[in-house]
């Protein structure tokens, strides 16, 4: 059901899409509601007659609300963890930081209820005091993707409310489940009516209203650039704050005095974790000559020593792409490298015998030979497939790292000091990493990226407070 002005109700066109499991498509996890623009257009009328009461609920109010909300989940966390494995692919130890990360996040930001700094300040005339506080802006619309399913929308609704905003989320179609589930508990935890309202379904048209609707004062977008940019464009006539958190292309730089065993540990994960489908994908290694041959064999053999199937299995280390459609791109990207002269190095090919017969799995699949103007290493795939390039000196890899349209998260791996500072400064991203992957993010750091990644605004820590409120001095 849909989530509109505090009751659960079903969409206006009376039509559900089937939600199914990727590892196993005979696991018919539920029916849900294929909403229309009327259902959109409820949810944020709802929203907006809700924002009069909410934004007058005191802050700290309004966090202790939220404290309860991330208690809940911590409560569940192994049931929401095999949910969102079911729905969306990705393995049970990843499934259970994400929604952890729910957890950490909630409470965090719940606590910035207490903490709505403004500036008290000297004013330049006599008799005059001068300050400065946050006010919220009204109805935010919040549309997530899939791959983290209940970590990106805490990091999105929980500041929105925090702040005195009201909500219409837009999950992904691919994982209604998750975002169903996060909605029940800030019901649970007490959020009135009308504050938080949810519309499950694919396309413009839930879409268009939640981004063009006069009432909508924010929207908070999480995807592909190319869909971000639409999202941009819709929004501008009605000058709405948007913030975009979009696609990746990230590189990880290995140079000649690396720890080559930390640094394709780093490797493994950053490229083949969540099947490669994280906007922080370590998709593009960049390695100096002199260990470039010893990297790309120790690589090889970890790579074809990954147990793949079902995430549900405690053994398995990485599950299947979340769809047919998304398969199919890694798959049409694997005959890209092929003919564009990359020298297949493992994997390259689907998985579907046996065990794999119904779900949408494919090899770990490395290219080496890359040149950095191949699509390969210039266009986000979002699977399980990382291209290696070589490089002679440090400076060539910061050039190659660098020379790409997006801009989230780089990392080198280095035991010189200088070098590993002069990287820090030098790579244009948001995320940096030193003898780390690309992956991960701690929810008091602000998270998002440069170029075609964002449009500079930040989530998570205090930053997310400055996509959802505005200052009055």
């Amino acid at each position: 059901m849909n989530y509109i002005d505090g009751a659960w109700v079903p969409s206006s066109s009376g039509k559900t899409f089937e939600n199914r499991n990727p590892a196993n498509t005979d696991d018919l996890i539920g029916l849900f509601q294929k909403s229309t623009a009327e259902d959109a257009r409820r949810a944020v009328d709802a929203a907006a007659r809700a924002y009069d009461d909410w934004r007058l609920v005191p802050a700290p109010k309004r966090g202790e609300i939220l404290f309860r909300a991330a208690q809940i989940i911590a409560d569940r966390k192994e049931q929401f963890a095999r949910d969102m494995t079911r729905e969306m692919g990705k393995v049970l130890a990843e499934t259970r930081g994400d929604v952890q990360e729910a957890v950490d996040m909630s409470f965090f930001l719940a606590g910035e209820g207490r903490r709505l700094h403004g500036q008290t300040t000297p004013s330049e005339l006599r008799n005059k005091f001068a300050m400065s506080v946050r006010q919220p802006l009204g109805v935010c619309s919040i549309i997530t993707p899939w791959n983290f399913p209940m970590a990106i929308p805490s990091w999105k609704i929980i500041p929105a409310l925090v702040c005195g905003n009201t909500v219409v989320f837009k999950p992904a179609s691919q994982t209604p489940l998750s975002a169903v589930n996060f909605v029940k508990v800030l019901e649970e935890a007490g959020i009135p009516k009308g504050v938080v309202n949810m519309v499950t379904g694919d396309g413009d048209e839930v879409g268009t209203p939640l981004t063009t609707s006069e009432m909508v004062r924010v929207v908070s977008f999480t995807g592909s650039t190319k869909v971000g940019r639409i999202v941009n464009q819709a929004a501008a006539p009605t000058f709405k704050k948007v913030h975009l958190e979009m696609g990746g292309k990230n590189v990880i730089m290995i140079m000649d005095d690396a720890d080559l065993e930390l640094a394709v540990d780093g490797c493994l994960w950053g490229g083949f974790g969540t099947s490669g489908q994280r906007c922080t994908a370590a998709s593009r290694v960049v390695v100096h000559e002199k260990v470039h041959d010893r990297f790309v064999e120790m690589f090889v053999a970890r790579a074809r020593s990954l147990t793949i199937g079902d995430g549900l299995d405690e053994k398995i280390q990485m599950g299947p792409s979340n769809s047919e459609s998304q398969l199919k791109t890694v798959m049409s990207y694997v005959e890209i490298g092929k003919k564009e002269g990359a020298t297949l190095a493992c994997g390259g090919n689907r998985l579907e015998s046996g065990a794999y017969a119904k779900g949408y799995f494919h090899e770990p699949t490395i290219f080496t030979n890359v040149d950095p103007r191949m699509r390969i290493a210039q266009e986000e795939i979002f699977g399980p497939v990382v291209s290696v390039m070589k490089c002679r000196s440090f400076e060539e890899a910061v050039a190659l790292g660098n020379g790409v349209e997006y801009g989230l998260s780089a990392s080198i791996y280095t035991q010189d000091i200088n070098r590993a500072f002069a990287a820090m400064r030098d790579l244009y991203t948001g995320i940096f990493y030193i003898n780390a992957p690309t992956i991960g993010a701690e929810v008091h750091l602000p998270f998002g990226g440069t170029k075609d990644t964002g449009n500079g605004h930040r989530e998570a820590g205090v930053a997310a407070l400055e996509v959802f409120s505005e200052w009055k001095s």
